[in-house]
Order: C-alpha cells, then structure tokens, then sequence
C-alpha cells in the first residue's frame, strides 16, 4: 500500500493507468538498489541504469503511485520560495547552483522526452508571478522589483510584464519567466520505466522495506521476506525510511490540495501561473480532447496534521479560481498530496549524513518534479564519478546558519505534539464516532487513533506513530491518519501509507 490508498484521486491517475509490476517474491543482488518509486527514484534508477550499472527499483505500492501521483507537474526552475529569500538564506553562490541545477532537470526531462519519443504533452512555456489578491498595485511592483534584481544576480531569466489574463489582473505588475515547461507526469515517467527495463533494470510493486542492515554492502528486507543486496541503496521515499533525526527534524510536512477543471480552449494562454501569496496558489494547463482542455490549479497549503478541513479548503480554492476564470467549466478532479518544505528551500539530495554507500533524495519544497529529475543527474554522478558540481547545493548533512529560526519554529510543532499526551482526547466514545470520522481517545493513560471507515468499520489503534511517537491526526478528506511531526500516513486500519515510519499502527 502507498497514498494510492488514500479517499481521493488525482487527475492524473483518472487519466492514466499504473504500470503493473510484480511483488518482489525472490532474493536479488545488484549495484544499487533505489527504494521508492516515484520521479526521484524512478530517475535516479533511470540514470544508473543507462550509466550501465544494474539496478533494483522498489516502491510499498504500486510504482508511480506516491506522492509523484498527487503532484500538479510544474517544472519551473526558478526558486517558488522566491529567489531573493533563497540569497538571503544560501548566498548567491549556491543560488545560482541551485538555479542552474534546477535548469538542467528540466533540460534532462526534454532530452528524455525527445530520445523516446515520449507522448506526454511536455512543453515549454512562460511562467507568471502575479499579485495576491490582497496586494495593491505599489506593494506588487515592490515584490516585483524585488525578485526581478534577485533574479538577476544569479542568471535567470526574468522580464517585467504588465497583466495576465486572469479576471482583476489584466493591467497588473508581473514577471515574465521564460523557458518554462510542464508534461502529464505518469505518461512520462512509464515510458522511462520501460525503457529502464530494457536496459536491464529491474523494478517491483507492492514490496515495502521494512529492515536495513548497513555495511559494505547494505541488505534490505522486505515485507515478503526477500531481501535485497546491494553495492549502493537509494532511499527516495519522499520522507526517508532509513534515518531516524537527521533530516527529519530539517524538513517539516505540509498538506496540499488541488482541483482540476474543464476551460474551453484558448480562454487562458497556455503556462504557469503562481500568485505572491503565502502560502502561494498556482495553475496551469494539460491539453484536452477535442475544444476542451483541463485547467489545475493547487494551494490553500497547511502542516500536515493540523487541519482537518479539506472541504472547505477546495471550496475557497475553487471560488479563487473561478473568480479569476469565470468560464470555468465542470470540475474533474479534487486531491490532495503532501510536500517536505525543507529549512532553507533546497532538497536534501546526495549521500545520507554518516554513511557511504547510502544515499537519499528528499525535501522536495514545492518542486518535487525538478528535484526528482535533478536527483537522477546529482546521484548518478555521486556513485559513477564521485562528485557533481551541484552537490554542495543539496548536502544532506548541511545545516546553514541563516537558517536556525526557521529549524526551531518547525520542529515546535514535535514539542507541541508530544506535549498532547498530556492533553484529554478528541472524542469520548468510540461508538460516537461516524462512518467517515476519526479522532483521538483517551484512555486511562493511553491514547488511541479510533475511526470508523465509510463502510462502517470501527478501527481502534494507538494513537503514536510508529516513527517517533508523534500522535497521529485524522484527515477526513484523504480518510487516513496524518504525522503532523514527520508527514508518516496510516489508512484507517493502521497500515503506513507513506514514510518515514515502516511499521503499522499498533
């Protein structure tokens, strides 16, 4: 099981089909085994492959049914924290490093596109900042200003525009991005899957890591009982499976929502669209049949665990959009996924901090399709060459100065947690709770995750997740318990959904 077993469905996997792949069933032995199978480990997998190197791809779920499966499919290289705070926190040096490798993933992608001759409506475009709607005119030439100069500095491209075609901001202050692109990502990424096949690699669904041993070689045992050994492990999980503190406590979880929608065609020129709110709103497009194309648009962001309204955060979302398409056709689509946004907007990619021979690929801040493809590039260069140019950028174990506060306010959220157990429960009986509903139960001195699925089946666990302890919450929209201290998910029967944790819900 992975989120392909949460309540909802994205666009994207109402459109196209997993690929089937077989349950690891027998032992194996190769070069490097990637564990997670989405556009990080699919890439990273790819890239070795081809470098010649033989490779095993593991995902708990069915592959490409993580939280690649939830994304919106930017592949906008420029920086969504903004460029100007990424200088503040890292330095233009490492700005520009970051800038220049976020280009290259995409440049990667195109290549790939154009090798296989992939149908994925991969595309370049133009990408647009505009204003948030509480912004006046002067505060969004401001903003404006102020990331156009950051842009500058370290070589992206940018362009002062006036107006986009959404409804109150066709004479607004905006940037122009050029060079831009998006794809459908499912399409993508199963043909990059065939071809890796073809070249020899090997990849497995429905088999979930569940035990690591390291050493010169590293042996990983899977739910099954078989075990994978390898020269070299990847672990691209999303959240990492294979450290317990390190990264975890540098990088903290938020839930994003997005819905997709019919526009006639030609009503909004086809490119990316994000707003200067925080948290930002973002759009774009996918080609449709016939006049009709799909219009997706995301945001209304919060730490995983903490809200329990996704209802009304589709409602806001779809009265965002409408008020700035008012042709917007019938709905399609409504999902939600999570992003890691790390302390200092960069993904942590590259070898985990104290080993050798392991690696991770993680934190994707918003830009999980840039960072997946980017990891592919950085990690095959880290075990065939040695080094990569853009390694310093995305150091695992890096722990910038600039940004300490912003380490101490994430991880508040653990403190504030843990201190729940001192706190009375949610709800005081089980049998108050209907189907759909969960909540937390004290009992005694413990407290328990107890639900009812929408079938009607009660389901009563301990309420601390099996990473680190953190009380789980329940999410009625995507029917699961949420970690708000790591972004660990469980299904209503205590099943993980999605690391860091690796053991169900007792």
């Amino acid at each position: 099981m992975n989120v392909t077993s949460e309540a909802t469905k994205s666009f994207w996997t109402i459109d196209t089909s997993f690929p089937k792949a077989s349950r690891l069933e027998q032992d194996e032995h190769c070069d490097v085994a990637v564990i997670g199978a989405g556009i990080a480990g699919v890439s990273i997998a790819y890239e070795l492959a081809l470098a010649g190197r033989k490779v095993v791809l593991v995902d708990r779920g069915p592959l490409l049914g993580g939280m690649t499966s939830r994304t919106t499919a930017h592949l906008a290289p420029i920086c969504d924290d903004g460029v100007s705070a990424l200088i503040d926190m890292r330095g233009e040096a490492l700005a520009r490093g970051f800038q220049e490798s976020q280009q290259a993933a995409v440049d990667c992608i195109e290549q790939h596109v154009a090798r296989l001759e992939i149908d994925c409506d991969f595309r370049r475009l133009d990408g647009f900042l505009f204003p948030a709607a509480w912004m006046d005119e002067k505060e969004a030439a401001r903003e404006c200003n102020k990331e156009y100069a950051a842009a500058a500095k370290i070589g992206a491209q940018v362009e002062h525009g006036k107006g986009v075609q959404l409804k109150g901001h066709e004479s607004a202050p905006i940037l122009r991005y050029p060079n831009q692109a998006t794809f459908h990502p499912l399409k993508y990424l199963r043909a990059v899957l065939a071809d890796f096949e073809k070249q020899g690699g090997k990849a497995f669904a429905d088999s979930a890591v569940v035990e690591t041993d390291e050493g010169n070689e590293v042996r990983l045992k899977c739910d099954g009982g078989s075990t994978v050994t390898a020269s070299n492990a990847v672990f691209a999980t999303n959240s990492p499976i294979n450290t317990w503190v390190k990264i975890h406590s540098k990088m903290a979880p938020y839930r994003t929502y997005a819905m997709a929608f019919d526009i006639p065609r030609g009503t909004l020129p086809d490119a990316l669209y994000w707003d200067m709110d925080d948290p930002y709103n973002y759009v774009r497009l996918n080609p449709g049949p016939g006049k009709t194309d799909c219009l997706i648009v995301g945001g209304r962001d919060h730490r995983s665990g903490e809200a329990n309204d996704g209802e009304a955060r589709f409602t806001a979302l779809e009265a965002w959009m409408r008020a700035l398409v008012p042709g917007l056709g019938r709905e399609r689509a409504r999902w939600s996924g999570q992003v890691l946004e790390t302390i200092d907007y960069c993904g942590f990619i590259g070898r985990s901090p104290g080993k050798g021979n392991i690696f991770i690929a993680t934190g994707d801040s918003g830009q999980g399709m840039t960072h997946g493809a980017l990891a592919g590039l950085l990690i095959h260069d880290l075990i065939v060459n040695g080094s990569n140019p853009w390694e310093a950028v995305y150091a695992p174990d890096r722990m910038p100065p600039a940004a300490s506060a912003r380490y101490l306010s994430e991880n508040l959220t653990t403190v504030k947690n843990l201190a729940g157990y001192l706190v009375p429960g949610e709800i005081k009986s089980a049998e108050d709770v209907k189907p759909g509903e969960g909540g937390i139960l004290q009992d005694g001195l413990s407290k328990f995750a107890v639900c009812r699925d929408r079938e009607g089946k009660l389901h009563r666990h301990s309420a601390s997740c099996t990473h680190l302890g953190c009380i789980v919450q329940w999410n009625s929209t995507e029917q699961c318990w949420d970690c708000p201290c790591h972004g660990s998910q469980f299904a209503a029967d205590g099943a993980v959904l999605n690391g860091p944790a690796v053991r169900r819900l007792v």
